[in-house]
């Protein structure tokens, strides 16, 4: 496809043309496809820069959030209406930003996923399912660019050409598979979710910091990151284009006490002005002040059980459980044609072989995995088969 069938469709950027557009898509039928275009790895944070919409009896739109930042009216426009989304939970976030929350929805990628397709990227979906060939190569522009090319609106539009028709496809796929209840139920879950929590540390993400023994390190990554952050904020760019995780990291090891042996460092080098140069070895010189009983924990808190690794030690009949369990999953994903991840988190499984029912009962696990958020139909098919592992591992050890 190479071409929307209507054209490329004006980018609204004011709220004559906003009201237009949400006008037209009240008044369309069917389901709406939504897709949303973020600037990831060039601004700060994943706020939306372009937000694509196609709807029966509407047509395309393609509206520029930045002009239009509230976009609640067409929101509640589309409350009633089902979204067609692709990789649902990755566009959300930046939607709801904007006013954009859908009651009821459809996630083409995940429905992919249950259906057993072994890539689910919406360019290969739509070509095993429709023999439709998407091009892909603006997927990874900076969308902050204004005016925005005409080739990558071309992009953007064809992204929700035939979204609606997949999602159609995609229904009847796991209709005759007998998939689509839990699909449904994987896509309520979706819709119904809270906002996700802030992630705690977040400094912990940083590539590369399992190199850091030392808790002193640990609190210069730490000051690093904060300061790296809090310049990318305030200049809204990625906070990657800022420093790299790679300097962080080898900054934190080698501790230099001046600027000299900062610059010596990779990623520090004669380009980085002197000023910034004073606030990377400020940060660094917070970190040595830090007092000892201050310093960051070698590992991450958490209250979910210790790490698998250590369990054998800790615990040789939970580790027994665990490793029966993951096989388990295992063969009843393969059984059904679906990856392991998606009929049950390998968290949940961790979670409950760890802390298992007083007696392991299918009905006493499932409703150990009811409890964890585990859906109706994951309970139905998982709950049975972990009882006879837990079962298998108190007899084996």
């Amino acid at each position: 496809m190479l071409e929307p069938r209507e054209g490329i469709p004006p980018v609204v950027t004011d709220a004559g043309a906003l009201t237009e557009t949400v006008a037209a898509f009240a008044a369309g039928d069917g389901p709406v496809a939504v897709d949303a275009e973020r600037a990831s790895g060039y601004r700060y944070g994943q706020r939306a820069y372009l937000i694509q919409l196609r709807r029966a009896g509407a047509g395309t739109a393609l509206i520029d959030p930045i002009a239009c930042p509230d976009l609640t009216g067409l929101g509640d426009a589309l409350a009633d209406t089902e979204w067609v989304v692709h990789a649902a939970t990755q566009d959300l976030p930046c939607l709801a930003e904007v006013g954009m929350r859908p009651t009821r929805l459809f996630d083409t990628e995940l429905a992919g996923r249950i259906a057993g397709f072994p890539r689910v990227g919406l360019g290969p979906m739509t070509e095993n399912v429709l023999g439709y060939s998407l091009a892909k190569e603006h997927s990874a522009v900076d969308w902050s660019t204004r005016p925005l090319p005409e080739p990558w609106l071309r992009y953007a539009a064809l992204d929700v050409e035939v979204l609606v028709e997949l999602r159609d496809a995609l229904e009847q796929e796991l209709d005759s598979q007998g998939k689509l209840e839990w699909a449904l139920e994987e896509f309520a879950a979706i819709a119904a979710a809270p906002p996700p929590a802030p992630r705690v540390d977040p400094w912990r993400r940083t590539s590369g910091l399992h190199k850091v023994r030392r808790r002193r390190q640990l609190a210069a990554v730490r000051e690093l990151w904060l300061l790296r952050d809090r310049m990318a904020r305030e200049r809204d760019v990625s906070p990657g284009r800022v420093l790299s995780d790679l300097a962080i990291v080898g900054a934190a090891l080698a501790m230099p006490a001046n600027a000299q042996a900062l610059q010596a460092l990779q990623g520090f080098g004669p380009r980085v002005h002197r000023r910034q140069l004073e606030q990377w070895l400020g940060a660094l010189d917070r970190a040595r002040a830090v007092p000892e009983a201050q310093l960051p924990p070698a590992t991450a808190p958490h209250d979910g059980p210790p790490p698998p690794r250590a369990w054998a030690d800790k615990d040789p009949v939970a580790a027994a459980r665990l490793a029966g369990a993951r096989a388990a999953v295992t063969a009843l994903a393969e059984t059904h044609g679906l990856p392991a991840e998606n009929l049950i988190t390998p968290d949940l499984v961790r979670r409950v072989s760890w802390e298992p029912p007083a007696e392991a009962t299918a009905e006493a696990v499932a409703a150990a995995l009811r409890g964890r958020g585990a859906r109706r139909w994951q309970v139905e098919l998982v709950a049975p088969v972990l009882a006879a592992a837990f079962a298998a591992a108190e007899t084996a050890v």
